[in-house]
Formats: C-alpha cells, structure tokens, sequence
C-alpha cells in the first residue's frame, strides 16, 4: 500500500513544518510501515540546527519515525478517516536511541517500522531511520 502525501494528511493531525512523513511505500497491517522523507534546505529548522551547517536534528528523525508508526497503527486499528480525527497517539518513551550519522539537506530518510508487541492501546514499536541504507 502506498500513500502520498495528501493521504497521509487524512490520516495524521500534523501539519507542515512538523508533518514529517512524505509517502509511506509500504503497510503490512499488524506488522511494520515504511515510509520516507525528502530533507529540504528550506526547512524552518535550518535556520538554527546550524547557521553554515545544517544538520537535521535527531529529536525530528524520531518523531518522523513516530509518524509513520502512527499510520502503521490507524490502519491496524482498521480506523476511519473520520475517526482519526478524534485520536492522538502520543510517546511514553523512547529507548536506545542512537544516531551514527549526521543528516544534511538533499538527505532522504526512510522510516522503517514495525510491531514488537501490542496491549490495547500501548504499542511498542522497533523503529530504524536511514539514509543511504
């Protein structure tokens, strides 16, 4: 299943500059999501994340990372349009984050997501970012 990015609005409250995910290539309802993002120098967060040298912050891959684990659950949850718009899905916590390399504008940042357990509404998803494989 592929979504663009129009799509993904219908699914997702964010909205631009903090929509994060571009197309999601990929949902295995249940299972994982891949998705993506371009990185663009024409981000508001280039302007201080570093004048000269831009690097895109870690905090923003992991909540791109977040948002397509978002659409992996609304199409888990076999949700309508209609209700996403009454949910929130909301971080309780992060572990073992680590980033190994730094992320520069013309970067594309896959999102690959998938379920390593789920009770009632709490999930706990693996998640894994790269650029350039």
């Amino acid at each position: 299943m592929v979504l663009d990015i129009v799509q993904i609005q219908k699914i997702l409250p964010h909205r631009v500059p903090f929509l994060l995910v571009d197309r999601v290539t990929d949902v295995r309802v249940g299972e994982c999501v891949e998705a993506y993002k371009n990185v663009s120098v024409s981000e508001p967060v280039f302007q201080g994340h570093f004048p000269g040298h831009p690097i895109y912050p870690g905090v923003m891959i992991i909540e791109g990372m977040a948002q397509a684990g978002a659409v992996l659950a609304f199409y888990t949850g076999e949700m309508n349009e209609e209700a996403a718009k009454n949910k929130v899905v909301y971080f309780m916590s992060i572990d073992g984050a680590k980033f190994r390399k730094p992320i520069r504008p013309g970067d594309r940042i896959d999102y690959k997501v998938s379920v390593i357990k789920r009770k009632g509404a709490i999930w706990v998803l693996d998640a894994k970012a790269f650029v350039d494989n």
